[in-house]
C-alpha cells in the first residue's frame, strides 16, 4: 500500500511537538488561541508567535530546545484549540524524517 494511502493513529508521544520549525497559525487560529488563553489577540501574538521563516505569516514560538512553546511534558496546553497543522499530523502533512521520531501507528480504514 502506498504511504499516502496509510492512515495513522496518534499515540500522543508528543515527539512531533519537539521538532523545531514553523507551526503555522492563521489569523483565526491566533484569535481562538488568544481567547482560550484569556488574552487579547495582539498580546498573544506579541508574546507567543514569531514571523515564519518564509515571512508569509505567523508561527508559534519555540522553546530554546526547539519544542513548541505550549508543550508541557507530553501535554499540549492549547489542545482544544491547537492549530490545524498540529491536529493534522501525520495524516494531513509530514516533516522530513517524521517516521524516525513519531510513534503513530498505521490503522486499517
Amino acid at each position: 500500500m502506498p504511504e499516502e494511502d496509510v492512515y495513522y493513529q496518534c499515540q500522543r508521544c508528543a515527539n512531533c511537538c519537539k521538532w523545531p520549525g514553523d507551526v503555522i497559525i492563521t489569523d483565526a487560529e491566533a484569535d481562538q488561541i488568544a481567547n482560550f488563553l484569556g488574552l487579547p489577540a495582539n498580546e498573544f501574538i506579541e508574546r507567543f508567535t514569531r514571523l515564519r521563516a518564509n515571512r508569509q505569516g505567523l508561527s508559534i514560538d519555540d522553546k530554546p530546545n526547539g519544542e513548541c512553546l505550549f508543550l508541557d511534558g507530553i501535554d499540549c496546553q492549547i489542545n482544544p484549540v491547537k492549530p490545524a497543522q498540529c491536529a493534522g499530523f501525520p495524516n494531513a502533512w509530514k516533516f522530513p524524517g517524521w517516521r524516525k521520531v513519531c510513534e503513530a501507528k498505521p490503522i486499517d480504514q
